[in-house]
This record gives structure tokens, C-alpha cells and sequence, in this order.
């Protein structure tokens, strides 16, 4: 290929370099209006105020990007006359592009050659070395081959778009993000609230419990220390008393003895202590914390699902406490995560189960439309989904007022009453999936089958057209026993 030089006038080193550093770094041309910017960086006036107005929002160096004032810009008096007086040599009127020239011989590169895709001179076209090429004008080779590049960039600005997009949605997950650490971390801290504001409520019955005690015990002790103080004052009054007949003359002592006898002899019962006195430390402190936890069990709700809400369709609304769905019927903003259904108004639990037989209970009450049951953790999100054991669900539905297992074909089912709640009960080791009335027990439908990964509880509350179906499904909470081995 023909190597090219700049200018007619020169290709040395030192011109290129001076080109170089007498080029805008935005059109790469040599310097038209160049002005400077307190950063030192210089640009044409054209060029500089079309960067600016592609990005109104940030008035910016092009270069460094450091800010801009929004005043406008001094012309380089210096940088222009330098750049003139460049092109000037060159033989070009300002703002011309300087011909490009072949560095072998020195002449003009108007030629093409589609071979050996190489620019060439009129020497370089008569050389042995492109004898029998197709050989076309430069201006035409550029147009084609800018066309053919024009269609590259299709699939590329595409692409583009998509990462722009993909940068949107990272952004837009980066603010879900933030917004579900704070409505967790508020709902966190109210659920310790209540936790700490019964064990305060606690704290207070059982000090105002001992307070008590202690004043009944106090009472019990003054009412005998009163006792004792009467019987020391009658002792003390018989003692002065007999004292004092001792120290009469005889003749009055004698007169007097019999009654002086009878009151040195009176009898006084042996001070006996108060039983019960003392304060029943066991009662107020004997495993106190366990007591406490077992009280606790009062306002505490368990239930064995939770619902994930990464995973609920956008009209899915979630209670705060994760255990109630419904289908509001107005699009929700939500990340499209990989997890996220984005056809059907579907949602999983949380946990799944890869062992062992686990069982959870769902209020329908009298929704019209509703589906229950499990699914395995590879089932596809996104698109269109067979709700069948063959695509990974076993699951039951209760639509326009028929019962059906999601079979292949659909197996109806034949109910006595309406389900008002509906309990689910997964054994994965066995490979079943059965369904019962946990109302009397009476089973509905049961699936057998081989589970190789984590199953997870589905739910799907139905479609909510015009209102027509707007309940709830509900996990229902289980009570929580306390067992004592120590009583069994």
C-alpha cells in the first residue's frame, strides 16, 4: 500500500508534529476560530459549541471534562494566526483539508485500488505491483465503501441501543434497590418495636408484680412488729411495776404481794417469726426468659411460606408481611429481573424445598379464579409457560366455577362443596404433591412424580378484569406449641 503524507509542501517529523498539535481534538482538523478554555484546551468555536449543544445539561471540557464558566470562550489570536500561517505554507485557504499525498513519489492519492483495498497515485496505478486490478477513483471507492460501513453500523447502533438500555435498567434497579433497603429496613425496625414494646409492657407488669408483693409482705411484718411492740410495753409496764413494789417498805410490799405475784408470773408466748414473709424470688425470677418467650408465642405469627417478591409479576401486589397476593390490576414499577414472571400473574415462595415433606395452607374465601401448588426451580420466567407436570408445574385451578388439576389433558375435578381454604402438601422424598380440604380433610387431587431440584410453592391469584376477582390468596399462619419434655 502507498504510504500517505500530509501537505505537498512538507512530510517531515517536525510537520506532522506540528500538525498534530495545530488539530481540534474534536473534528481533528486544523484549527478554524480556535479558542481556549481555562483548562488550556483548545478547540474550533464551531466545534465546541456543537459539543455543547448535544449535551446542554453538562457545559463541559470535551477534553478533560472538567466544568465550563457559561461564559463564552476568548478567541487564541496566537493559535489562529499559527494555524493560518500553517495552512497558508501548505497551499490551502483556511478551513480546506490539506491533500493527502503518496509518500513514495510525492503525488496526489486519487485512485482505489478493490484488490488490494490500498490507496494509490497515478505512479502507483502504472506499477507492476497493481498491473490487471480493478482500480476505481477515490471518490467513488469512499462512497461505495462508506455505504457497505453505513450498513455495518445498523447492527452495531442496535447493539448500542441495547447497552444503553441495559445501562437504563441497571440504573432504574440500582433506585429499586435503594427503595427496598428502605421499606425493609423500616419494616425491620416496626416489627422490633412491637417486639421490644411487649417486653417493656412485660418489664413494667412484672416490676409492678414484685412492687406489690413487697408491700403485702411489708404489711404482713408491720402488722407483727406492731404486735411485739404491744406485748414489750405490757412486759415492760409488769417489770417497772414489780420493781417498784420491791422497793416499798415490807409492810406495804407484804400487803401487796399476792398482786405483785400474779404479775411477775403472767406468761408471754415465745416471739414466733412470720411465715410467708419473705418475697417468692423463685416465682418472680425462676426461668424467667423462657416464661417470657412462652407469653411472647401470643403475638407472634408464623406461617411455613413466604411469598418472594422478586419474583411477582408487576400487577401483583404483596402484603408487608409477605404472606397475602393480589392481583391490583395496575402495572407495579418493578425491575424485569431474571427471576420476575413477565406474562402471567404469577409469584413463588421464597424457600424452596429440595427434601423432606413440608405442608402450608392457602385462604382462596370465594375468588372466582386462583391457581395453587408447586413448581420446580428451573421453570422459565419469561414468555409463555405450559402449566403442566410436563414444563414443571403440578398444580390445581379453580376457574368459572370448575375445579381442575393441571394435567395433561386436564383431569376435572369433582368437589362436594366450594374450597374456601385449600392445603398444600409436598413430600419430596416420596415425589408426591397432594391437595385436601383442610376444612374436613377430604383429599381433592394428588400428583405423583420425580423431583430432581428444589420445588417451590406457586401461586397465581387469576386475572382481575374490571374488578371481578380482586381477593386475596392468603398463606394461613400456624399455631406455635411449646413442648416441655420435662412434662411429657
Amino acid at each position: 500500500m502507498a504510504a500517505a503524507s500530509r501537505p505537498r509542501a512538507s512530510s517531515s517529523r517536525s510537520g506532522s508534529v506540528l500538525e498534530e498539535e495545530l488539530s481540534c481534538p474534536v473534528c481533528c482538523e486544523i484549527f478554524r476560530e480556535p479558542v481556549v478554555l481555562k483548562c488550556s484546551h483548545s478547540f474550533c468555536k464551531a466545534c465546541l459549541q456543537q459539543f455543547w449543544r448535544k449535551r446542554p445539561s453538562a457545559r463541559e471540557c470535551p477534553v478533560c471534562r472538567r466544568r465550563c464558566s457559561l461564559t463564552e470562550p476568548p478567541v487564541s489570536l496566537a493559535l489562529k494566526n499559527v494555524s493560518e500561517t500553517f495552512l497558508r505554507e501548505r497551499g490551502l485557504a483556511p478551513g480546506m483539508r490539506p491533500e493527502v499525498l503518496c509518500a513514495p513519489h510525492a503525488e496526489p492519492l486519487k485512485l482505489f485500488c478493490q484488490d488490494d483495498l490500498e490507496v494509490l497515485c497515478f505512479v502507483c496505478h502504472t506499477s507492476r505491483k497493481h498491473a490487471g486490478h480493478r482500480v476505481c477513483p477515490l471518490e467513488e471507492a469512499a462512497l461505495d465503501l462508506k455505504e457497505e460501513l453505513k450498513k455495518d453500523l445498523g447492527p452495531l447502533k442496535k447493539n448500542l441501543r441495547f447497552l444503553y438500555e441495559a445501562k437504563q435498567e441497571c440504573e432504574d434497579m440500582t433506585v429499586h434497590i435503594k427503595g427496598q433497603s428502605q421499606r425493609t429496613e423500616q419494616r425491620i425496625r416496626e416489627e422490633f418495636e412491637r417486639l421490644q414494646q411487649f417486653l417493656r409492657c412485660e418489664e413494667a407488669s412484672r416490676l409492678a408484680a414484685l412492687r406489690q408483693e413487697q408491700e403485702q409482705k411489708r404489711q404482713l411484718v408491720r402488722r407483727r412488729t406492731e404486735s411485739v411492740t404491744r406485748e414489750i410495753l405490757s412486759l415492760s409496764h409488769a417489770i417497772i411495776a414489780v420493781d417498784n413494789e420491791i422497793a416499798t417498805n415490807d409492810a406495804l410490799f407484804l400487803q401487796n404481794y399476792k398482786n405483785t405475784k400474779r404479775r411477775a408470773q403472767c406468761t408471754v408466748q415465745d416471739p414466733e417469726m412470720v411465715s410467708g414473709a419473705l418475697i417468692d424470688v423463685a416465682k418472680h425470677l425462676g426461668n424467667l426468659k423462657y416464661r417470657v418467650w412462652e407469653k411472647m408465642l401470643g403475638i407472634i405469627q408464623y406461617t411455613p411460606v413466604t411469598l418472594d417478591p422478586n419474583t411477582a409479576y408487576p400487577w401483583l401486589s404483596l402484603s408487608e408481611d409477605l404472606t397475602s397476593v393480589t392481583n391490583g390490576g395496575a402495572v407495579l414499577k418493578v425491575p424485569d429481573n431474571p427471576e420476575r414472571f413477565d406474562h402471567f400473574v404469577f409469584v413463588l415462595g421464597s424457600e424452596g424445598f429440595a427434601a423432606g415433606r413440608h405442608a402450608w395452607e392457602v385462604h382462596v374465601g370465594d375468588k372466582g379464579d386462583w391457581v395453587l401448588g408447586v413448581v420446580k426451580e428451573s421453570i422459565s420466567r419469561k414468555g409463555k409457560i405450559s402449566g403442566s407436570p410436563e414444563g414443571g408445574f403440578w398444580t390445581i385451578s379453580h376457574c368459572e366455577g370448575e375445579y381442575i388439576a393441571m394435567t395433561t389433558p386436564r383431569t376435572q375435578l369433582a368437589l362436594e362443596r366450594p374450597l374456601e381454604t385449600v392445603r398444600v402438601q409436598l413430600d419430596c422424598d416420596a415425589g408426591e404433591v397432594s391437595f385436601s380440604n383442610p376444612a374436613d380433610m377430604t383429599p381433592i387431587y394428588t400428583f405423583n412424580d420425580c423431583f430432581t431440584e428444589k420445588m417451590f410453592p406457586f401461586f397465581c391469584p387469576g386475572a382481575n378484569i374490571n374488578g371481578n376477582n380482586p381477593g386475596p390468596l392468603k398463606i394461613c399462619p400456624v399455631k406455635v406449641a411449646v413442648w416441655n419434655s420435662a412434662t411429657w
